[in-house]
């Protein structure tokens, strides 16, 4: 019976056709989606290159800070140890004492 719109029914060499099409069709669409996957990669390892990079470069600003910060308490040290040697052995004494408790707890 023919559709209501008079079209003759597809043949099976048709719809084999159409199927085929389709095929190539979900092949190409799938190709597609794979070259967005790696583009996708490539820019997210890009981000995270990025970040890492902006990371060390504050971590070695931090740690420039630290050596700074560790230099002047260095020589605050020795200043006072020079300045006042009665002083600097009695902390020194109490440190290695603090230091001898707790390394004898374990």
């Amino acid at each position: 019976m023919p559709a209501k719109d008079d079209k003759p029914e597809p043949t099976v060499e048709e719809l084999s056709r159409q199927v085929e099409a389709l095929r190539a069709d979900i092949a190409a669409i799938a190709e597609t989606l794979k070259g967005l996957g790696r583009a996708g990669t490539r820019a997210a390892a890009d981000e995270v290159r990025d970040r890492a990079e902006h990371a060390r470069a504050g971590a070695e600003a931090r740690i420039e800070d630290v050596h700074a910060r560790l230099d002047a308490a260095l020589a605050e040290a020795d200043r006072m140890a020079r300045d006042r040697p009665a002083t600097a052995m009695g902390i020194a004494a109490g440190l290695g004492f603090l230091v001898g408790l707790l390394l004898g707890r374990r």
